[in-house]
Parts: structure tokens; C-alpha cells; sequence
């Protein structure tokens, strides 16, 4: 297996400096206790995004001063397709940053903009190596809308960050159908799709015993054992016994994602709640046994409340009697969203507690909404890949995440055959 060439590019470091005293208005009110700041960054063909500003109180006019807080913003993500079209030409990324609230009041913006920055890049280059296009601070300039230039203002206020790109190959997969039919999973190289395992789903009524011959109890942690054996009764109202089998392409398991909490819910309603999540284990082979597996991650998912109705999840690595959460989000039910696994989501979240720590991009999986038709597209960080087996790993957690927006439909609504138990 060879992976496809990505490049991660990433914005941290962020801080704003404003200056003191000042003639502007605006930046007059701002006070760093009161006033958020944050600012949009952009680059063409990509979705902007937006990240809060934390306000420097460094009086230093150098200019490798460093600011004594920052932050740092999601980055990009520039697979083969982006880096063609992209490579051989200067890159704007541009910043623009506000202070205020990013939202709005009575349909009218509740922020001011204070300046605007660009930092023009080159990723000829990013594929073999580390590059880093800046490190320091810029002053933001705001364009006067009579003539459209971009003086710099008097006492401007400044931007820090630091811009870089970073190789980051991943392996790419995608389902050729919805987990719960059993489909083949594609290995994608450019355009080339190449089978490399087998899913097999099935829902059984005897869940339990099934669980039980198949989990190694050993290795199960004692609290979630607890769950394989409390198997709820709630007159019929469950999705429970749901498991898919990762095969290789010579037939054998290489990886499983089972669930071990039923789906039930809550008194009173017809959906899954946050304080009664439904829950799956993702399995691994124990040895050569065919017929014994360890844990190696726990999978929680429920429906969120609130303006947007939501798919809630939480995912743990397995390590003794605990366990190690590295994800823990919400996507939209409609419109679905995507599953990921972020070092540096996991660090700001958890601390240095996983191993994946420091090791680049770890995996991610989309997930269509409720109602449609889902074939997972699964990326993992060739970093976290030594065989097939690894691999198939993340592919039975990217299918139990999927199952789980069907595992969370409210129980008024009727699933599919497919997800029926089998008789």
C-alpha cells in the first residue's frame, strides 16, 4: 500500500497587538477583557475559517518579540488534486481580522474590522519537506473604499503568527456501499480504486453470546465488561447486536466494530440521550485466534438537543482498566459532517496523554445525514499505518460511526431492512 502525497498547512501562534495610544475609534473601545477578537483566514478554493484572537499586552515595538499568549487555527488540508492546481504560483492566505462577536444582531454584523493581512506562498516544495513561509508579526492595513489601496494605518495594529507547511501522507479508503450491506472497502491512489477488504454486518439477536465468545475478557476492561453482561430490556424499544467484520483479502479478520451498549431511549422519548449513550468496542485480533479479539478503542454516540439537531460522539483508546479520549464532538444529523481525529485538537483538548501525540494527522471519515445514501471516505496518517491490520482499524471505527446516525434516529422513525435483526 503506498500513500497519497498530502500537504497540512498550519496557522499558529496567532496574537494581535494593538497600539497605545491610538487616534482610532475603533480600537479605542477595545478592551482585552471585554472585546473578543478573531479573524477569518482564507486561501482560493478552500472554505474560510475562523479563529479567535487572544490580545497580546506586550508593549515591545520589536519585531521578534514574541506575543506572552497565543492561539493557533484549524489549517488546511491540500490533497493531490489541491497541490496541482496550486503548485507553480504565488498562494495568498489572507487574514482579516475583527474585533467584536462573529455573529450578528438584528441581521446587522456586531464586529468591526480592524485591519487586513496576506501571506504569499509557494508549495512547489511542501511534498519533500518543512516549509515555513512566516514567523513573526505584521502590521494590518485597512482598505479605504474611495480609492481601494491599502495604506498602512497610523499606530496600526499588528498581527502575529506563523505559517508553515508540513508533508503529511495519508492512505485513503472509501466504501464501495453503506456499511450495514456488507460492502467492499477501496484502497484510492489517484485514480485507481483497488479492493483491499470486506465488510461483513450483521444484526443478531444474540448479541450477548456472540460478544461474549468473541471479546477476550481478559483484556476487556472490568467497567466495560459491565455492559457486554446489562443487556436492557426496554419492551422491544432497542437497537442492540449491531457488528461489522473487517476482512483482508484473503478472508481473514484483521478488525471489528461491535456494539456492546444497546441504543435506548431515554424515559419519556423516542432518542438517545448524552447521560445514556449507546456505545461500541473496536476490536482487534488477539494473536492468531480467529476467534478471540482485544479492545483497542471504545466508541459512545447519542442524540444532541438544542437549536441543531445533533449526532454526539466520543471516542476513547483502550489502555488497561481506562481509558484515553482523544475525540469528543457533535455534526449535524441533516446535513451530516465529518469524524476526525486531530493531534492538535487532542493536545489543546487532553494534554501529551496518547500516543498519537505529535505525530501529524490521524484519521478522518465523512458522514452523510440522517436519510442519505453513505459510503464512508476514510483518510489515515501514514504515520499510524505499519500493516493492514492497522488500517482496518479505523475503517470498522469510521463504519460504527456511521452506524451510529442510524443507531440514533428517533424511535418513532422505522429503519431500514438492513439494520433489522436477523431472525
Amino acid at each position: 500500500m503506498d500513500p497519497c502525497p498530502f500537504v497540512r498547512l498550519t496557522i499558529d501562534s496567532l496574537a494581535l497587538n494593538l497600539p497605545s495610544p491610538t487616534n482610532s475609534s475603533t480600537l479605542s473601545r477595545i478592551h482585552p477583557s471585554t472585546t473578543p477578537c478573531f479573524c477569518n483566514i482564507s486561501i482560493p478554493n478552500f472554505p474560510s475559517q475562523t479563529a479567535l484572537i487572544h490580545l497580546s499586552s506586550s508593549s515591545s515595538s520589536s519585531s521578534s518579540s514574541s506575543p506572552d499568549t497565543t492561539t493557533s487555527a484549524a489549517g488546511f488540508h491540500l490533497d493531490s488534486a489541491a497541490l496541482r492546481r496550486l503548485t507553480g504560483k504565488p498562494i495568498p492566505l489572507r487574514f482579516s481580522v475583527y474585533a467584536g462577536s462573529n455573529g450578528t444582531t438584528c441581521g446587522i454584523k456586531s464586529s468591526k474590522l480592524l485591519g487586513r493581512a496576506v501571506v504569499n506562498m509557494d508549495v512547489k516544495n511542501s511534498l519533500s519537506r518543512s516549509v515555513m513561509f512566516h514567523s513573526g508579526w505584521l502590521e494590518l492595513g485597512k482598505k479605504k473604499k474611495k480609492k481601494g489601496v491599502e495604506p498602512e494605518l497610523k499606530d496600526s495594529a499588528r498581527l502575529h503568527l506563523v505559517v508553515r507547511s508540513e508533508p503529511d501522507p495519508r492512505f485513503v479508503f472509501q466504501f464501495g456501499g453503506e456499511p450495514e450491506c456488507s460492502p467492499v472497502v477501496f484502497q484510492i491512489q489517484e485514480n485507481i480504486r483497488q479492493p483491499v477488504f470486506s465488510c461483513k454486518f450483521s444484526a443478531d439477536r444474540n448479541s450477548r453470546s456472540r460478544c461474549s465468545s468473541l471479546s477476550d475478557m481478559a483484556t476487556t476492561p472490568s467497567r466495560w465488561r459491565m455492559s457486554l453482561k446489562s443487556v436492557r430490556e426496554r419492551h422491544g424499544r432497542e437497537r442492540k447486536g449491531w457488528m461489522i467484520i473487517v476482512h483482508d483479502l484473503s478472508g481473514s479478520p484483521v478488525a471489528a466494530a461491535s456494539m456492546v451498549t444497546p441504543f435506548v431511549p431515554s424515559p419519556g422519548s423516542d432518542r438517545v440521550s448524552r447521560s445514556n449513550p449507546g456505545a461500541w468496542l473496536i476490536l482487534r485480533p488477539n494473536g492468531a485466534s480467529v476467534s478471540s479479539w482485544k479492545p483497542w478503542g471504545r466508541l459512545e454516540a447519542w442524540r444532541e438537543r438544542g437549536p441543531i439537531d445533533g449526532l454526539g460522539y466520543k471516542f476513547e483508546l483502550v489502555s488497561g482498566d481506562n481509558g484515553i479520549p482523544i475525540a469528543e464532538s457533535t455534526m449535524n444529523v441533516k446535513k451530516g459532517g465529518q469524524f476526525c481525529i486531530d493531534y492538535k485538537v487532542m493536545k489543546e483538548c487532553y494534554g501529551l496523554c496518547s500516543r498519537f501525540i505529535g505525530k501529524g494527522f490521524v484519521m478522518s471519515s465523512s458522514v452523510e445525514g440522517e436519510g442519505k445514501m453513505s459510503k464512508p471516505f476514510v483518510q489515515v496518517g501514514a504515520q499510524h499505518v505499519t500493516c493492514m491490520a492497522d488500517a482496518a482499524l479505523f475503517v470498522a471505527l469510521s463504519a460504527a460511526v456511521d452506524l451510529s446516525m442510524d443507531a440514533c434516529q428517533l424511535f418513532s422513525h422505522k429503519l431500514r431492512k438492513e439494520l433489522c435483526h436477523d431472525e
